[in-house]
């Protein structure tokens, strides 16, 4: 099982950059509710030497290795030991614009918001040089800060699985609600990916308001 380390922000640290954030994504796949980003920078730099042993740092990690009761706890303990934004888009910005694009928003969305919440948090430092780490194996296109794709990072960098871990809670807590709203599709059990259970439900009832309808299957019932 892939841990995530620190060193790939240590690595960008040397080279000067002070403000290292980690970026994924959860929810490009499923047919129903929006895709939800997470951009997420550690609050202090002394934590690049935190026992790797230690419980806590032992979960965060990619968030798909992890039980939903360790998530809850990684949640958390990311919650207190990182500055945490928060990007989504809905299913009619996935419409319009495509999966990839939408994702792309969602990311600057919750870059933009890290940096909200890291300038009411602390205080101004000079010269801040920053560095985004994107999941996967493509950057955002058109956008000026510095970026580079880490491939599987939510098992490689700890900024990036603290990222996995915020966003993938968050979107379960989003499709649960609405499981209560539309209980005939079973979103708090499958979260809107396209299970048997999912499509069989989408052929009975038809599609809802949080389905993405440029999906095949979801356009299928349309």
């Amino acid at each position: 099982m892939e841990i995530a380390t620190w060193e790939k922000e240590k690595h960008f640290h040397k080279k000067g950059y002070n403000i290292i954030v980690g970026v994924d994504e959860v929810g490009r796949g499923p047919l129903a509710g929006p895709v939800v980003v997470s951009a997420c920078v550690i609050r202090d730099i002394a934590d690049f030497n935190a026992n790797p042993e230690d419980e806590q740092w032992k979960l965060v990690r990619d968030s798909k290795l992890l039980s939903e009761k360790q998530r809850k706890t990684a949640f958390a303990f990311v919650k207190e030991k990182f500055y945490v934004g928060v990007g989504q888009s809905n299913p009619s910005t996935i419409d319009r614009i495509n999966i990839l694009q939408a994702t792309f928003l969602a990311m600057k969305k919750a870059i933009a918001d890290v940096e909200h919440v890291m300038d009411k948090e602390r205080a101004y430092q000079d010269a801040e040089k920053m560095m985004i780490m994107i999941d996967g194996n493509q950057v955002i296109p058109h956008f000026t800060r510095e970026q580079v794709c880490v491939a599987k990072g939510d098992q490689v960098a700890k900024s990036i699985a603290a990222a996995s871990v915020i966003a993938k809670v968050l979107r379960d807590n989003l499709m649960e609600k609405y499981d209560k709203k539309y209980p005939e599709y079973g979103f708090a059990k499958h979260k809107g990916y396209g299970t048997a259970q999912h499509i069989q439900a989408l052929n009975q009832y038809g599609a809802t308001p949080i389905h993405r309808t440029s999906f095949a299957p979801v356009r299928n019932v349309l």
